[in-house]
Parts: C-alpha cells; sequence; structure tokens
C-alpha cells in the first residue's frame, strides 16, 4: 500500500475512535437541587391523621423533603396565637425556608391561600387571615401570591374543609423543591394582606399596661406582651419586689432571673427566652394558683 494511502488510513481510524469515544461519554447529570427544609405549624392536634395525611402530601411533592414541626397544638383557631409562634420560630430556620401555617377558622369561605415571600427570604404559605401580622411588622414582606393553579394543589377536588391536605402542603412542597413560585398564581398586593390586632404593652406616666397573651406550655407560666427593654423603663431591678394589679387583684411579685432564685412554690417576674417579661412559680404552675386564663390585664407601676 502507498504510503499516503497508509496514512489516510491511520488518520480516518482515530478519527473513527475520537468520534465512538465521544459519543460514549455522556454528558454530566445536573446537580439536583437541595430541598429547601418545611416549618410546619397548625391547630390541629396530633390526635388523629390529619398531621400524617399533610406530611405525606409533601412528600408525595417533594420526595425526601424535610419538615420541622414548630407546633400543632395551636389554641384552635386562635390567629394571633398561630401568629405569634410562626414569627418566635421563623429566625431560627434557615433564610430560605419554607412554612406551611394552617390556622384557618375560614377554611371554605372567600379567604385566600397565599404564599408570601419575606425580605429575609424566607416562603409563607398560610391563609391571608393575620397570621402573617408579626412576620410583616419584623421581617416585611417583599411579594405575595394566590394560590389558584391546580397545578400546585392536589388536585382538582378540593375538599371545603382541608385545605391543610389539598392547597397548603403540595403548594410547600413545590417550593421546598425549587419550583417557580410565580406559577402559583396571581400577583397580590401585600399593602392588602389581612392583619390583625395583636396587644401591645402600652406605657404612660403611671406605668405600664400589659395583657396575658399565653401561657407557656404545660407550666403554666403567664406569657405577657411586655418586651424587656419596655419593662425596664419603669426603674425595676433584679431583686426588686414589683407591685402588680392582674385581673384587678394587687400582689407584690419579685423580679429575679431564674426560677430557682427564689424558693419552691413562690412566685416571680422573670425575662423569657423570648426576650418578654413573664410571671411564674418556682416548680409551680401560676396559671392554676392564680386562676389566670388569658387573655388578661395586668398594670404595673412605675418605681417611686
Amino acid at each position: 500500500m502507498p504510503s499516503s494511502r497508509r496514512h489516510f488510513f491511520i488518520a480516518l481510524s482515530a478519527l473513527i475512535a475520537l468520534s465512538l469515544t465521544s459519543c460514549n461519554t455522556a454528558a454530566p447529570a445536573p446537580t439536583p437541587q437541595p430541598l429547601r427544609v418545611i416549618g410546619f405549624l397548625s391547630d390541629f392536634d396530633v390526635k388523629d391523621d390529619a398531621i400524617g395525611i399533610c406530611k405525606a402530601v409533601m412528600d408525595s411533592v417533594a420526595p425526601g423533603v424535610r419538615v420541622i414541626d414548630i407546633t400543632h397544638q395551636v389554641t384552635p383557631y386562635d390567629i394571633a396565637q398561630g401568629a405569634r409562634f410562626l414569627a418566635g420560630s421563623a429566625p431560627y430556620f434557615p433564610k430560605d425556608a419554607v412554612f406551611v401555617g394552617v390556622v384557618d377558622p375560614g377554611v371554605g369561605s372567600t379567604r385566600k391561600p397565599i404564599i408570601a415571600k419575606s425580605k429575609t427570604g424566607q416562603f409563607f404559605v398560610v391563609p391571608d387571615n393575620g397570621l402573617l401580622t408579626l412576620i410583616q411588622d419584623r421581617d416585611g414582606i417583599e411579594a405575595a401570591r394566590e394560590i389558584t393553579n391546580p397545578d400546585w394543589m392536589i388536585g382538582s377536588k378540593l375538599s371545603s374543609t382541608f385545605h391543610g391536605r389539598d392547597i397548603f402542603s403540595p403548594a410547600g412542597a413545590h417550593l421546598a423543591r425549587g419550583d417557580n413560585w410565580t406559577r402559583a398564581g396571581p400577583a397580590l398586593d401585600v399593602a392588602q394582606l389581612v392583619r390583625i390586632n395583636i396587644p401591645t404593652a402600652a406605657l404612660d406616666d403611671k406605668g405600664l399596661h400589659g395583657d396575658v397573651i399565653g401561657t407557656d406550655g404545660p407550666y403554666g407560666n403567664l406569657i405577657l406582651d411586655i418586651p424587656q427593654p419596655v419593662f425596664a423603663q419603669l426603674g425595676y431591678q433584679l431583686g426588686d419586689a414589683v407591685p402588680v394589679t392582674l385581673n384587678g387583684k394587687a400582689y407584690s411579685i419579685p423580679f429575679h432571673k431564674s426560677f430557682s432564685d427564689v424558693p419552691t412554690g413562690k412566685p416571680l417576674f422573670y425575662i423569657d427566652s423570648r426576650g418578654r417579661l413573664s410571671l411564674a412559680i418556682n416548680l409551680g404552675n401560676f396559671a392554676e394558683t392564680y386562676r389566670i386564663n388569658p387573655p388578661a390585664q395586668l398594670f404595673i407601676p412605675r418605681k417611686p
């Protein structure tokens, strides 16, 4: 074979081999997008299968999604309490977390199911009933959309009483897997989102007028709507006896750092883990002992 033809066939063989190698080399698979964490809050309790069903729906849309239960024991229909728990827990979640909040006494009515994005980057899938009031006040709401797209729901046959399963859970899972949230439905005017009136302490020349807004789990500590900086303006220091009128009755209760600073069975004022003034009994139940059921009012005069 002439040298020129031999060189031609060698070059052709090399080209074919290179082509085959290229064809057999698979394109790199796209890097899967990590799932966002979902924080789940409701007033469903855990006595039946509602929570399990909602989580199963989330997992069916976003397999393997991590769902952290904030609480499912919000007092039934208590939107203000749900708003407090939602705002209290959000800072401890990732900046891109998704929250599914279902405290929804208006389920099946004209109230809108919505997605709102806070200015910190977190998403909230909730009924538009005021549940976002404290989030809006502290973090701000960047944008919001009504959930109307059936593809973001469990199906076309929606229950009129279980939107936690049919709308909020699947929508939250779509967000968790990174779907484009603008496809969920039309944009809403953030300024028109429903707000509720959540009591806040009022300070005047005489003293501080506040409210008991809840109790601390099973312990019976009274949660007050009095932030520590507001209470500090009254002038009391650790160790002081603080006069207080609670539900019309007068008491003198010491202000201390923690429960063990007073004898067992004795009451105290203290600053709780959320930075609010609270009332407790060391190894006791303040709410039961003093027969206080929220809501209740209290007044603390300025220190003489």
